[in-house]
């Protein structure tokens, strides 16, 4: 590996005519080479994929030499295809063994349950069900599936470098010698997406040919790799800092900690020496070499984002008002909300996302069993049954923090009770039934109170009082039938009769999340905490633009749960910072659907051990706050810094998907600051031609942030294009809270959130108090009353760049 001094194994050929050396050395970066498990899948193993009980197709599936591309046989030749037959087990959500899916639950007696897993995938591909020949074969590559990722998500940087750079060494290694000619070198550099000119390519080669015959062994390969990862703007970091231009002494570290902002003290450097310094005569004489300095920069220790922000930090004593909560909307849907499948699946990603709040539609189903689905439109249905299961499996495996299951009930009395009983006894004690005995069952408890306790959000019948099951709250699902079928809303005399009445055994189950329409916030002050309501987003835009202030207050003591527009058809998201301004705790978005708005979801809630619960600023939880999420020139929350961000360079970015091999992406970096409407701003860095293996940019912005508390920073690099719009590549987002200054790395994430290691980012981080934020505060405005609302206002056509689609059309460069 890179940096390894150590003399290379001998190569030698297996039978196929590979490289056995070759094919080791990821296995023994990722200290997986004993596993009997990955052994098996290098071996490769005959499957069945299914699609249904009639669609049935042998595979047979491989782990490739790189350790972490998983390679299924088909004989399709399209390109979409051919995209779909590998995976990466970093793509993998996770590995559900047995019969768990919806294909093969349907399956069940017809096919050895024993002998099947399914493959759930991050972000909107589909899953692959497989039906192995034994057991055993599928325990092998359910385990070794999960022993991969594990390993992989443990590695450093560096070993995240090194495995990348010999895996497309490998690719680029055609005729599968070990050796590199000078066109398989240039295939190399074409794959790892930058454009050398031929005369520096050649004279790079010809540096690292030492043996002068026109090809490159393995010792010349390390040599062009090292040359190919150098870094010049860390040595120049490095050189800045020396006294004497070769090492850092430990006064040269310690001034260097101090301008990062970290611990500056000769134990913390010293500690850095031994754990990053190789050389081992630098190390016994307490001084950092260059190399030594470059393993530390690439560290974990040098991210942008706080590592103390990376645990749970803050108090979770306060009321559950008192907290964004993580929230999906509709989260049974795998795309749009007309004709999409339905299923568990999409409650796993959420809920391993850290969702604290989930959507279950139900509706009465065949043979007494109720379903979820999207009612009045042809989405797919899924068992009340199979969804609660999966939520009992998975509820808790990301955070121990309460669970609230948002309840869309359609249903006639006969089936409310099957699902009554069906969360009891499936849920059992993480089901809250009663109030909790030491508290006042009016007032909200807080998420320590709740831990490991799943809620049921939903109508309540209270002192006698007739309660229908869908007139006392106007769901999401109610505005969104009539809004697609082009109906007015439905009043409640028009409502079937048959699904009228509100079943007492389910209605026990609402404890502290009892659902009430919105009038007015006078009428909603008279009620219990434990009351709340749910609004569209155009209504809540109303409240915060009309009644801000008002709004914060309510939201202060009540829950508010927000939901997209009827409009959104194809599952787009409005902006969820504008709801956060209006202190909204439950803020519902389409999990299914990347891009802007759920980057800043993703962002807010990276904060806090990624728990799904963020203890809101202290402005957002007194109930006589006078915040005004439409003005905050001065008053509570206002405390203005002066960010300063330098953009210096960029490495290992990615091509789009969509584009040819040959192409090489011309990157440009957009820094931009979410918050309150006066701090919104972006901007932008020049394109750098050709290069996506290490561009250089060094500019800097400066951005005045008036709330940082409510501001979240978001770094998003694009493929420039002159024709037409640009390309994603990757993005970044962060709470404005969680930064760190000095020169740090932005490790940038794909566009479904996950990891796109080793790409990144390398930026210089300045935070200033303003002089202005030291001035006496403006005296705060008389409090206006609120604006009067109806009960149920008419939802208003989304905008139209916030109705589109945030994800861009992959036919740019078709």
């Amino acid at each position: 590996m890179l940096g390894n001094k150590k003399k290379s194994a001998p190569v030698l050929k297996n039978g196929s005519g590979t490289s056995e050396s070759k094919a080791i050395d990821p296995l023994r970066n990722l200290g997986v080479e004993d596993d009997e498990d990955v052994k098996k899948m290098l071996q490769g193993s005959s499957m069945v994929k299914v699609r249904s009980p009639r669609w049935q197709k042998q595979r047979t599936l491989k782990l490739l030499e790189d350790g972490v591309t998983v390679w299924c046989q088909s004989h399709k030749t399209s390109s979409r295809a051919k995209e779909q037959q590998s995976f990466s087990v970093m793509e993998v959500e996770c590995v559900r063994e047995g019969c768990q899916s919806e294909t093969l639950r349907q399956m069940l007696g017809s096919v050895p349950e024993a002998r099947c897993f399914t493959v759930v995938f991050k972000g909107p591909r589909k899953s692959l069900d497989l039906l192995c020949q034994s057991q055993e074969e599928a325990r092998q590559w359910a385990r070794g599936i999960r022993t991969l990722q594990e390993r992989v998500e443990n590695m450093t940087q560096k070993e995240k470098l090194d495995h990348w750079i010999h895996a497309y060494l490998n690719r680029a290694d055609q005729n599968r010698d070990d050796k590199m000619s000078y066109e398989e070198v240039r295939t190399l550099l074409q794959m790892i997406n930058i454009d050398l000119s031929d005369q520096y390519a050649r004279s790079l080669f010809q540096k690292c040919d030492q043996s002068a015959d026109g090809r490159l062994d393995h010792g010349e390969i390390e040599i062009f790799c090292r040359e190919l990862l150098r870094r010049p703007e860390l040595d120049a970091v490095f050189i800045r800092y020396s006294a004497n231009g070769c090492v850092l002494s430990t006064v040269d570290l310690r001034e260097f900690l101090k301008d990062q902002g970290e611990d500056a003290s000769l134990i913390h450097a010293q500690s850095l020496i031994l754990t990053y310094e190789l050389n081992e005569w630098a190390q016994k004489h307490q001084f950092m070499t260059a190399n030594g300095f470059t393993m530390y920069m690439l560290s974990k220790e040098n991210c942008v984002f706080n590592p103390e922000h990376a645990r749970v930090y803050q108090d979770m004593n306060h009321p559950l008002a008192h907290y964004f909560i993580s929230s999906s909307h509709n989260t049974y849907l795998t795309k749009d909300q007309l004709t999409g499948d339905s299923s568990t699946e999409p409650y796993i990603r959420a809920l391993n996302h850290g969702c604290r709040c989930v959507e279950l539609d139900c509706w009465d189903g065949d043979k007494g069993e109720p379903v979820i689905y999207h009612g009045h439109t042809l989405t797919s249905k899924v068992p009340f049954v199979e969804v609660i299961e999966t939520i009992n499996e998975y509820a808790f495996k990301a955070s121990p923090y309460p669970l609230i299951l948002s309840m869309e009930n359609h249903c006639s009395v006969e089936q409310q009770n099957k699902m009554a009983r069906c969360l009891r006894s499936i849920l059992g004690e993480k089901l809250l039934t009663k109030p909790l005995g030491d508290r006042d069952p009016r007032r909200l408890p807080s998420p320590e109170d709740l831990k490991y306790k799943i809620l049921v959000k939903g109508k309540k019948e209270r002192g006698g009082e007739e309660c229908s099951s869908s007139c006392s709250d106007l769901s999401s699902s109610d505005e969104e039938s009539g809004r697609c079928e082009g109906k007015p809303r439905r009043k409640k005399e028009d409502k079937t009769p048959g699904v009228s009445k509100l079943s007492p055994e389910l209605s026990e189950l609402v404890v502290y999340t009892r659902s009430v329409p919105f009038k007015s916030f006078e009428q909603a002050a008279k009620g219990p905490t434990t009351d709340m309501s749910s609004f569209s987003e155009s209504e809540a835009l109303r409240h915060i633009k009309d009644s801000g202030i008002h709004f914060v207050r309510h939201n202060s003591q009540k829950l508010s749960r927000i939901y997209p527009s009827g409009q959104r058809l194809q599952s787009s998201n409005y902006n969820p910072q504008e709801m956060w301004n209006g202190g909204c705790q439950i803020v519902a978005l389409n999990f299914q659907t990347p891009g802007e708005q759920m980057d800043l979801n993703h962002g807010r809630f990276l904060q806090n051990g990624q728990c799904g619960f963020v203890l809101k600023p202290p402005f957002l939880c007194r109930p006589d706050v006078s915040f005004n999420p439409e003005n905050v020139g001065g008053g509570s929350g206002h405390r203005p810094v002066l960010l300063t961000v330098r953009v210096i360079s960029a490495q290992q970015l990615p091509k789009p998907e969509w584009d040819k091999p040959t192409s090489i992406v011309d990157p440009q970096v957009r820094v931009e600051l979410h918050g309150v409407p006066i701090d919104n701003n972006k901007k932008k860095t020049h394109h750098v031609d050709n290069n996506g293996f290490n561009p250089r940019w060094d500019c800097t912005f400066n951005f005045t942030v008036h709330v940082p508390d409510l501001a979240l920073v978001r770094f998003m690099v694009e493929d420039h294009d002159y024709t037409s719009s640009n390309d994603f590549l990757g993005q970044y987002t962060l709470p404005f809270t969680s930064l760190r200054t000095g020169y740090r790395h932005v490790r940038l994430l794909k566009l479904d959130g996950s990891s796109l290691s080793p790409s990144s980012l390398f930026v210089h981080i300045k935070i200033t108090s303003c002089q202005s934020g030291t001035s006496k505060p403006p005296v705060n405005p008389p409090v206006k009353p609120p604006v009067k609302s109806p009960a149920r206002s008419p939802t208003k056509s989304p905008t139209k760049s916030s109705a589109r689609s945030p994800v861009k059309s992959s036919a740019k460069k078709a």
